[in-house]
């Protein structure tokens, strides 16, 4: 806790009311309003304007906002739906991972830089943030769909892949070479983690329904739902893929009682007050001043290659369903979030890594987490609810 609790609770009114009133101007010019609550971040924050310094406190609120983010869209995601389209999920993160490695890497050797940054810098460009597509997508109504499911899907395996990456790049840095032995421990945790969430947990929460909604305390049911979502959060990061990952699948596992426990609207109001914290967050960590000469060509490029790699490669493995729906899943795919910052992170505190490769990849994840809101809502201009069950998260006005 910060140690001026004044101070403390200053800073989430004015972090929450600007974001909110930035978002509320989007909306109004028909933007995602998760845009603007980015934006107002990079405005007000140390790097522009200075009028917000977040401190240690508020990043850790902006986590938990991330959590609740991917909590909701796991709410809306059946288990059932997540398995019928799991395999083209798989292809499309496994595509999305491999094209924007490659590129990263052969961009930055060409540029004249060491292996090392060339390694971090590919590393950094295949994550997804599943937290701001999984925002965007409920805004626009249409979480319901088939191709939000084989986006949120792909970015879910897509984060797992990552930290998998992740532990091989550290161990380069750290060790010379990768270590094996904790890769595979690591890659066996993930895997073994992923197939629990899809095929027990829902079973054991089926054979318990009725004891959940017998218990006296008040909103009980939620209760049980948010331990539950905290709990696999810790665990997920425990086991070494990221907290978010594991708040979607506790989600996921409530999917099919969401509707009789009435659990959408309620999460939703929490969701609404944290999340404009993370995204905030996102946008204070953008410094814009040390983008000169060969610097900013360099990060301007490798934001080109981030984009144009996640397009394409994301949508390939989907261009038998028609250009439609591969443009959406690979613009679906395209933001980069927190995995592609810890990456970086590592590197710079490895000595690995220079200011100046950190800088890119910083602006390679503000530039491709603000360009897709706008070409999500105009790729999915029309497409209708199909599920009355979402309704509550769709009213999320970001």
């Amino acid at each position: 806790m910060p140690h001026d609790p004044q101070q403390f609770l200053l800073e989430l009114f004015a972090i929450f009311v600007s974001a909110k009133v930035a978002g509320e101007m989007f909306e109004r010019l028909r933007l995602p309003s998760v845009l603007g609550e980015i934006l107002a971040g990079i405005a007000l924050g140390p790097y522009a304007l200075n009028w917000i310094q977040p401190s240690d406190a508020i990043y850790s609120v902006a986590g938990l906002g991330a959590v609740f983010v991917l909590f909701s869209a796991g709410l809306e995601t059946s288990p059932g739906d997540l398995i019928r389209v799991g395999g083209k999920a798989i292809q499309v993160a496994v595509a999305g991972i491999v094209l924007p490695f490659v590129l990263g890497f052969a961009y930055m050797k060409l540029h004249g830089e060491a292996s090392g940054e060339a390694i971090f810098v590919g590393a950094a460009m295949v994550a997804t943030s599943v937290g701001i597509t999984a925002r965007v997508l409920g805004d626009l109504k249409v979480l319901s769909t088939r191709t939000a499911k084989i986006i949120l899907g792909a970015a879910v395996f897509d984060d797992i892949l990552g930290m998998l990456l992740l532990a091989v790049v550290s161990g380069i840095a750290v060790h010379g070479g990768p270590q094996w032995l904790r890769l595979g421990v690591l890659t066996a945790e993930a895997v073994g983690f992923a197939l629990f969430m899809l095929f027990v947990a829902p079973r054991i929460v089926r054979s318990v329904e009725s004891r959940v909604g017998q218990l006296s305390s008040y909103n009980g049911s939620l209760v049980v739902a948010l331990a539950i979502c905290l709990f696999l959060s810790w665990l997920a990061a425990q086991i070494g893929i990221a907290a978010i990952v594991g708040a979607f699948f506790a989600g996921l596992i409530f999917a099919d009682f969401a509707p009789q426990w009435d659990l959408l609207p309620r999460v939703n109001g929490i969701t609404e007050f944290l999340a404009p914290f993370f995204f905030f967050a996102i946008g204070t960590r953008l410094n814009a001043k040390i983008f000169t000469g060969n610097i900013l060509i360099a990060a301007i490029t490798v934001s080109l290659l981030a984009i144009i790699s996640k397009v394409v490669g994301c949508g390939l493995p989907l261009l038998g369903e028609g250009w439609t729906i591969a443009l959406r899943v690979g613009v679906g795919m395209t933001p980069r979030g927190e995995v592609a910052l810890i990456v970086a992170l590592v590197g710079l505190q490895t000595q690995i890594v220079l200011q100046s490769t950190y800088a890119i990849v910083v602006f390679m994840t503000a530039v491709t987490t603000l360009i897709a809101p706008p070409l999500l809502r105009y790729l999915f201009r029309g497409e209708t609810q199909g599920n009355g069950t979402l309704g509550a998260t769709a009213q999320l006005r970001l």
